[in-house]
């Protein structure tokens, strides 16, 4: 009977073993290829530091397993590690599935008075695919309303130009006139990005009260419109891009972080 049990936990500890390895490899090479495009952000990091931590977990596995069994007091916080972590991927999958299932927002039938394109971090000087697809919706979304001034938003952050201007040089080059461009070039953040542009639209002749178009990427409208209700945009309405499929799953737990942080941070 012990000799039946001892070989079903042998199996058990080899499967968790080589999901452990499979899933660490998958995760870290994920990581490093993110990188290797010139991505860094938490939502690259976090990914590449869970995948080498299981890595080193697999290769390690029955010292770490002889470690944790050494006294109760390790196996009883190790249980809570474990329960902790699927917490957290409980909330994590609800929050994909909220993402998963929201559609561009429903456009109103006033048009707008003017259309903010945020910005995305892109590295370098030149617009990245997130960042193409945020451009190419906007200009779209100009093309059907010429009326509207297009403010483009992003600071220089670790670029040798403002995301602003590389973003208002797309634009123009795919013939938006240069007089319905208006850049904001001072922000680094989304909170950043919204509250800048409101003088810039002031200046522009939009009222406050104005309705105005926030072109975003899918994942990162509903963090949009909370801060943006909370930044005084009365009438906004955030219009998702599609997220760049090798991109979408880093970029959405990023923004899980990212939604915590503006929550701890009262940006929504």
């Amino acid at each position: 009977m012990n000799l039946l049990v001892n070989e079903r936990a042998g199996r058990a500890n080899r499967v968790k073993r080589a999901a452990a390895l499979a899933i660490g490899l998958v995760l870290a090479a994920d990581g490093l290829v993110l990188i290797a495009l010139g991505y860094f952000n938490l939502g690259v990091v976090l990914p590449l530091g869970l995948g080498l931590g299981l890595c080193a977990l697999g290769l390690r596995w029955r010292q770490t397993a002889r470690w944790v069994g050494a006294t109760a007091r390790r196996a009883m916080l190790w249980r809570w590690f474990w329960r902790a972590v699927l917490c957290w991927l409980v909330t994590l999958a609800a929050f994909w599935a909220v993402l998963a299932t929201k559609k561009l927002a429903d456009v109103p039938a006033a048009p707008p008075a003017a259309i903010v394109v945020l910005g995305s971090g892109s590295p370098g000087s030149t617009a990245s695919p997130t960042l193409v697809a945020r451009l190419e919706l906007a200009l779209r979304d100009a093309m059907r309303h010429p009326q509207a001034v297009v403010l483009v938003s992003g600071g220089i952050s670790f670029r040798a130009r403002s995301e602003g201007e590389v973003m208002a040089e797309y634009l123009q080059q795919r013939g938006l006139p240069a007089g319905r461009i208006v850049k904001e070039e001072r922000s680094t953040s989304t909170e950043e990005n919204l509250v800048f542009s409101r003088p810039l639209l002031a200046a522009a002749g939009v009222a406050a009260d104005a309705p105005v178009h926030i072109v975003t990427s899918d994942f990162h409208t509903l963090r949009t419109g909370l801060i943006a209700r909370r930044a005084g945009y009365t009438a906004a309405t955030a219009i998702g891009a599609d997220t760049p499929l090798y991109l979408r799953y880093n970029i959405w737990l990023r923004e899980y972080f990212a939604l915590l942080s503006s929550w701890v941070l009262r940006e929504v």
